[in-house]
């Protein structure tokens, strides 16, 4: 089953990710991120830890998408 994940998801770790390149990344992104990972997955009855891979994947390697 493939993971479904939104554009605001994708946004939130979007902003995250780049937060922590730049050695900046605070406490209150990262827990707004964690939050909105697990509300997604528990509304649509995905594994956490799938959802939160797959963000990861998508936002930090996109080049593996490309096939």
């Amino acid at each position: 089953m493939a993971i479904e994940l939104t554009d605001e998801l994708i946004a939130l770790e979007r902003a995250a990710w780049a937060e922590q390149q730049e050695n900046r990344l605070t406490v209150e992104t990262a827990a707004r991120v964690q939050a909105a990972i697990t509300a997604h997955a528990e509304a649509t009855g995905q594994s956490r830890f799938e959802v939160e891979r797959e963000l990861k994947r998508v936002v930090r390697h996109p080049s593996e998408d490309d096939g």
